[in-house]
């Protein structure tokens, strides 16, 4: 059974739905990637997942529940999280502050999940007392993404987490993104920087008019002459 599974998903914000039949299925151990061009239905396709717009068709199962039209307080402690492209960290309060936000559902001791968040990115230990506001824009990223993994989910969805960041912060957060899915931690991801993205993908989506117009593996996509030319600049 696969660990996020959208069968013929139609939603939107009101109006004509943004999402016309989205078909998409990962298991933990995948790192799937969205790409697409701008209005195909990309982002919304993850806040469609995180009850964050109507859901009018279909079914998002989740661990084997229908999770469709959840609201997400209730999703994040099913095993869900979900970092949004812009406004994604508290920018007056600390490194460490963030990360204690991130484990709000929590009733345990998360003491040893933020060590291991520090593990992963070890330049907010360094600065784990310094506003969030005052870092670059890789590290905030790195906080929104630590945070996120912060209450423990099976899946982890990212919305253009590359975006605007350095060529050197690309890769970095690349490689950190698959050094968290090789922790157990399943990734869907929306990114701009599709050629990229796709090279680590082990299963990728391209949604155009808010359908799915090709699915594969990353490989697979970068091979494939159509794609390439309309979807990855040639």
């Amino acid at each position: 059974m696969p660990l996020i599974e959208l069968k013929h998903v139609v939603g939107g914000y009101g109006g004509a739905p943004i999402l016309n039949g989205v078909n998409i299925a990962i298991e933990k151990s995948d790192i799937g990637v969205i790409v697409g061009p701008n209005g195909a239905g990309k982002s919304t396709t993850l806040k469609a997942i995180f009850g964050l717009l109507k859901v009018t068709g279909g079914t998002i199962e989740f661990g084997g529940e229908n999770i469709a039209n959840s609201l997400p307080d209730k999703l994040v402690p099913k095993g869900l999280s979900f970092v949004p492209q812009e406004k994604n960290v508290f920018t007056s309060m600390s490194v460490e502050e963030n990360l204690e936000m991130g484990a709000f559902t929590r009733t345990d001791n998360f003491r040893g999940t933020m060590d291991w968040v520090y593990q992963m990115f070890p330049v907010l230990a360094e600065k784990r007392r310094q506003p969030a506001g005052e870092l670059s824009g890789g590290q905030r990223q790195m906080v929104a993404m630590g945070r996120a993994l912060m209450s423990k989910p099976s899946l982890l969805m990212l919305d253009e987490p590359s975006a605007g960041l350095s060529p050197r912060y690309v890769i970095e957060i690349f490689e950190t993104i698959q050094r968290v899915n090789s922790e157990g931690v399943g990734i869907l991801m929306v990114e701009q920087n599709a050629r990229q993205a796709l090279a680590f993908a082990t299963r990728g989506f391209v949604l155009a008019s808010g359908q799915n117009r090709y699915t594969g593996t990353g490989a697979e996509l970068i091979a494939d002459p159509e794609v390439a030319k309309s979807f990855l600049g040639g």
